[in-house]
């Protein structure tokens, strides 16, 4: 791993998050971010955001590394804490909500 970025408590679902980084994996990074500009759902521009933090991490660590030469070796989306909220169900019940967060998580590696 030459660098990681971690976004926490994204107010998304994990699974609506997976459609978009399943594609991105093994990828370098000028790809991901090139596919990313293009794909049309919400979770596309916090997972690029991500994918250019853990690139500007890998640039902290060596200045002279590029897009092409790193790849997305890991990227996944973890479920994070559920927001638990409630609203008005017949019979004057009230039925539970379930607003789901994600933990995404960025690694990256240089291209072999």
């Amino acid at each position: 791993m030459v660098a990681k970025a971690i976004v926490r408590h994204l107010r998304m679902t994990p699974r609506k998050v997976g459609y978009v980084i399943a594609p991105l994996r093994l990828r370098t990074v000028a790809d991901a971010l090139a596919l990313l500009s293009v794909t049309n759902r919400r979770a596309a521009k916090p997972v690029a955001k991500a994918i250019a933090s853990a690139f500007a991490n890998a640039q902290q660590k060596d200045p002279a590394v590029r897009e092409d030469d790193l790849v997305i070796s890991q990227v996944v989306a973890n479920a994070g804490p559920m927001w638990k909220r409630f609203r008005p169900a017949a019979f004057g019940r009230a039925t539970r909500v379930l607003k789901r967060t994600t933990h995404l998580t960025v690694e990256l590696e240089k291209k072999t």
